[in-house]
């Protein structure tokens, strides 16, 4: 499978402003899918009081087709100590989603991605681990997850409805309780995190105008080029 991202470089994100504040409650494997009440009825709420949103996705579908992520592909988690950093947050292959988050003061950081797909016990060993393929994986079943180590990293993957929704990190940095807490907690936004979490689309017609350095401020506007008559 081609894995291409149009994100930042994961090495840049210790430096990026950090956004979203994770919670510290670790979900069990059953309510991973599903918000929790209190989140549930704050984002019921502010859905009532938008009578142009009925469907109530916070304009989440429009956001993450202007990224060109799939909307049900959309996911977010939480781990004790990390921090989505809101700029990773980008389209995964073809219309997947991937998002990073970075942990408070070591910079250390897990993946966050959802692609279409399967895995199961035949197809878990020929999946690659992180973006390394080629390199041995082994996998091994814990409860409705799958804990996969490979290539200097390991992940957990969690099958969902046509996709697979995986929590990768390096095996020396991120302990494997946090990528599980993390995946054990992965669930879709509310719509209230939705205009959080991805950038309103640009409408037509509004992108800011490009910026030119060698434009003069006078004259009919044409490039300075600092060339001799008959140059």
């Amino acid at each position: 499978m081609t894995r291409l991202t149009r994100l930042l470089p994961l090495s840049l994100l210790p430096a990026l402003v950090l956004l979203t504040a994770c919670g510290t409650q670790e979900a069990g494997p059953e309510a991973a899918g599903t918000p929790s009440a209190g989140a549930a009825g704050t984002a019921g709420s502010a859905d009532r009081a938008n009578p142009t949103d009925p469907a109530g996705h916070g304009g989440l579908d429009a956001r993450a087709r202007a990224l060109g992520v799939a909307p049900e592909l959309v996911h977010v988690t939480e781990a004790a100590g990390y921090t989505l950093a809101r700029q990773s947050v980008g389209v995964l292959g073809d219309d997947g989603f991937s998002a990073t988050y970075v942990a408070h003061g070591s910079g250390a950081r897990f993946r966050l991605s959802v692609e279409r797909g399967s895995i199961d016990a035949d197809t878990c060993p020929r999946q690659p681990v992180g973006d390394t393929s080629g390199e041995r994986t082994r996998c091994m079943r814990e409860g409705g997850l799958w804990y996969r180590t490979g290539a200097g990293g390991h992940e957990y993957a969690r099958p969902g409805d046509g996709y697979v929704v995986r929590v990768w990190g390096e095996a020396d940095a991120v302990p494997r309780d946090v990528l599980r807490a993390a995946a054990r907690a992965v669930r879709r936004p509310g719509a209230a995190e939705a205009a959080t979490l991805l950038p309103a689309p640009r409408l037509a017609g509004t992108e800011p105008p490009v910026e030119r350095g060698d434009l003069p401020s006078f004259g009919d506007g044409a490039p300075l080029n600092d060339v001799e008559a008959g140059g």
